[in-house]
Parts: C-alpha cells; sequence; structure tokens
C-alpha cells in the first residue's frame, strides 16, 4: 500500500506541490491538519504520491515553500510549520521530534543521539528512524552524522547532506 493510499485509509486527505530549491525538486505533502512530508524527488524512501492531486492554494503547502525559501535565503534557521505524521511507528516519531531540538549550525551523531532517547545502544535503529524522516531540511536529519564526524547516511544524497551542513556554517 503506497504512502497516500495509507493517509487516505486514515480519513486524511492529501495534496502535494512540487518546489524548486537550490539542491534541486522537492515534492510537499499537507493533509488540511499539517505538512506530510518534503522529499527531494529522488530521495531514497520517498512515498508514491505523484497521483495526489495539487493543492497550491493550501496553506501548509504554501507555508512549508515560504519558509524553505527563506532558509535557503539566509532568512531562516528554524522551521515553524505544523507537522502530520501520516505513518512511522512511536519509537520514529521519538526520534523525529529529537532531531527537531538539534540547533541550526551544530550537529550530533547517532549514538548521542541515542543516548539522548534512552537508548544507549541503538544507535543503528536511531539510524534507520533518522533516514525515515518524512520532512527533509524541515526536521534536520541532516545534522546527525556518524561517531566520527563522518558524513553518513542521507536519504537525499550525501552531497545534499553536505551542502546543507555548509550552509549553515559547518565544516566537516
Amino acid at each position: 500500500m503506497s504512502f497516500a493510499q495509507t493517509a487516505l485509509t486514515a480519513t486524511a486527505k492529501l495534496w502535494q506541490m512540487p518546489i524548486n530549491t537550490p539542491l534541486g525538486r522537492m515534492s510537499l505533502v499537507a493533509s488540511e491538519a499539517g505538512l506530510a512530508g518534503a522529499w527531494f524527488d529522488n530521495q531514497q524512501h520517498r512515498p508514491d504520491i505523484d497521483q495526489l492531486p495539487w493543492g497550491p492554494s493550501l496553506h501548509w503547502l504554501r507555508e512549508a515553500k515560504q519558509q524553505i525559501g527563506e532558509y535557503f535565503a539566509g532568512q531562516r534557521q528554524q522551521f515553524e510549520l505544523q507537522l502530520e505524521a501520516m505513518g512511522g511507528s512511536c519509537f520514529q516519531q521519538q526520534v523525529w521530534q529529537a532531531l527537531r531540538d538539534i540547533p541550526f549550525g551544530r550537529f550530533t551523531s547517532y549514538g548521542q543521539l541515542a543516548q539522548h532517547l534512552n537508548h544507549p545502544k541503538g544507535a543503528r535503529a536511531v539510524g534507520m528512524a533518522v533516514g525515515r524522516n518524512p520532512w527533509s531540511i524541515i526536521v534536520p536529519c541532516h545534522r546527525v552524522v556518524g561517531a566520527n564526524g563522518a558524513l553518513t547516511g542521507y536519504a537525499g544524497g550525501l552531497d545534499r547532506k553536505l551542502a546543507l551542513l555548509q550552509r549553515e556554517g559547518m565544516l566537516l
């Protein structure tokens, strides 16, 4: 079952809007309750959303587009959007929430994030949850690196992860 079918089964109507960013085209998806996802077009784990209707007038899509534009223009460091998780386990949702606490211009490791979540041996599970984050850039999974500071795992591609970290002033 696709993302859209799962969400629709849960009685949520979804709309999409593609946007262009300096790092490539993204697709935004929202329900009336909030932003359900933001994925680069060739991102790993991107659900099949191509059949969703366009909704450029939907408030959450317009707001997400504006805030992403502000981020890339250097005018925004933190996103202020209502997020609507359309899936994910309880653990994944905990990880996604913890990602929102990583400040702009800072990074953490998968192991440190696991410690923060009281799962000291759960770095691999944390990494898998980080990789499934449905809100690229908005929920800053790009701010999580390997234990030695190495650029590892970014569903949007390591070149984008590096570009995002550099944009935020981090040199790795």
